[in-house]
């Protein structure tokens, strides 16, 4: 397949645009399917500490690594702090404990979810020692809103590099995608096909037809095309080798605007962000 294209961010952070996520993958599955991803092409695996399966991720780089499908400075590796960890010293605590139980220093240690307390200085400061420590190369936010993703990048010395957030066809991005361009960042879109809600809707099927690819293919394909990198996760061999399989076609301008009209006010899949914040208003 067609080598897939990387997002430059913050100098040496060369990210790969399509990602493999492992969000509710039970451990044997997350090594299983990592491994399957990496030898298909993947070299972008996501994670975290609450999945309670980064052991069997890093367990899934080890095999492919092992097999020869890729090295593992051709990995890009992402995990995050849980929102019970955010006081300083229990996050260097999880930053460690997430490395040794990958097995492997990851690229991107995140935030998983804006927390009012404690206090963003305390849990930016504590992140940007994690990465002076060497317990990841590069740090960002997940789930953050346009607000508090400018109030965590105004508090941290290093650049956060993504902030990774639910979007689709259905949901409008505008402001936030905004405002990662103008921090010198980017977006990071998790349950990039709307929990596959994506896959019989009309124009989706219509345009994919036009290319020979499936909706599915044709929504990764239109999230990559802004520069949007995408995690979509499967627990499933052919799928994840569909997912990949968005390299060899390109989406017209006139395609681009049908999906964008597709979002909703109620687009929203997996609101679980604190009450002390909002989202971005985009309706």
């Amino acid at each position: 397949m067609t080598d897939q294209p990387v997002l430059a961010v913050a100098g040496d952070a060369a990210i790969p645009l399509l990602g493999f996520g492992t969000w509710m993958l039970e451990p044997d599955d997350a090594r299983r399917m990592v491994a399957e991803a990496l030898r298909i092409g993947y070299r972008h695996i996501d994670t975290a500490w609450i999945y309670r399966n980064e052991a069997a991720v890093g367990d899934g780089i080890r095999d492919a690594v092992e097999a020869g499908h890729v090295a593992r400075e051709d990995i890009w590796l992402t995990t995050k702090i849980w929102v019970d960890h955010f006081h300083r010293d229990a996050l260097l605590k999880q930053a460690e404990a997430s490395a040794a139980g990958l097995g492997f220093t990851p690229d991107l240690l995140l935030l998983h979810w804006p927390k009012p307390t404690p206090s963003f200085e305390e849990t930016l400061g504590a992140l940007d020692e994690a990465k002076d420590r060497g317990l990841t190369r590069t740090i960002g936010l997940s789930n953050f809103p346009s607000a508090e993703f400018r109030r965590a990048q105004s508090l941290s010395r290093a650049r956060l590099v993504t902030n990774q957030v639910e979007y689709h066809p259905y949901l409008r991005l505008t402001r936030l995608l905004e405002t990662a361009r103008e921090l010198g960042s980017s977006i990071t879109a998790w349950s990039p096909l709307a929990q596959g809600k994506v896959a019989d809707d009309p124009v989706l099927v219509e345009i994919g037809r036009a290319h020979g690819k499936t909706p599915g293919q044709v929504t990764l394909r239109w999230l990559i095309q802004q520069n949007v990198i995408a995690i979509p996760r499967t627990a499933k061999e052919g799928r994840a080798a569909e997912n990949f399989d968005i390299f060899d076609f390109q989406l017209t301008p006139e395609e681009m605007d049908r999906i964008h009209a597709l979002a909703r006010p109620d687009g929203r899949l997996g609101d679980w962000i604190d009450p002390a914040f909002q989202w971005d208003r985009e309706w």
